[in-house]
């Protein structure tokens, strides 16, 4: 199944987009999906960590994605 997956900020920037189709088995988790986009653009190894959000949701790494979900990578944010 396709995860609309969504960039922002510095993963944007590593990965040189902010918008992709990603593809993924049926009943994968998060989990799973932070592992295809590890393989996918080892260049996120770099961020030291980053949030994902399902639907505008943060998301856990055992939550299951389904078909038409968006995903959001997050970055980590600092400032005051």
């Amino acid at each position: 199944m396709n995860i609309k997956t969504l960039f922002f900020g510095i993963t944007a920037d590593l990965v040189q987009n902010s918008e992709l189709q990603i593809s993924v088995d049926e009943n994968s988790s998060v989990a799973n999906f932070k592992l295809i986009l590890k393989n996918k653009f080892p260049q996120l190894e770099n961020l030291n960590s980053y949030a994902i959000a399902v639907n505008e949701e943060y998301a856990e790494d055992d939550l299951t994605l389904k078909n038409g979900d968006i995903v959001a990578v997050i970055p980590p944010v600092s400032g005051g």
